[in-house]
């Protein structure tokens, strides 16, 4: 099942509607409860990020029987130290976006604790590709 979902820059009104369509989904198959909140929490982290810091993108999922997919892919800065973004507490996110809740850090720490595996590509001036599968079974 693939499943394809539009990320609109700065629309935190709208943060985490394909997180909660997901979340639908993978109960209408039947998947452990578990399981299904890793996906979203992962997903809602990542959906923020490219909200927050991006000029938007898409979000694509692809579930099979053992494995949910979710490639969020941005269009936007990019980020200049995957290793440094990925440590708690290390943020870019600007004043307003603080302001609103967000930008504490730990979006990156969140999605790795949430995921099987993850994997981070950014090119600065271009945008990010971050991929997280998760095993459903």
């Amino acid at each position: 099942m693939h499943l394809e979902y539009t990320v609109v820059e700065g629309d935190f009104v709208n943060a985490g509607s394909a997180s909660s369509s997901i979340k639908k989904t993978l109960k209408q198959l039947n998947v452990n409860p578990s399981i299904i909140k890793r996906v979203v929490v992962a997903l809602y982290e990542a959906e923020v990020n490219a909200i927050a810091h991006a000029y938007g993108g898409v979000i694509k999922a692809d579930i099979d029987a053992n494995t949910i997919c979710i490639s969020v892919i941005d269009k936007g800065p990019g980020i200049p130290n995957i290793e440094w973004a990925m440590q708690e507490g290390n943020s870019t996110a600007s004043p307003e976006v603080r302001d609103m809740g967000f930008g504490a850090g730990m979006g990156l720490p969140n999605i790795k604790k949430n995921v099987d595996r993850l994997d981070v590509q950014s090119t600065v001036g271009v945008g990010t590709t971050v991929t997280m599968e998760v095993n459903l079974f």
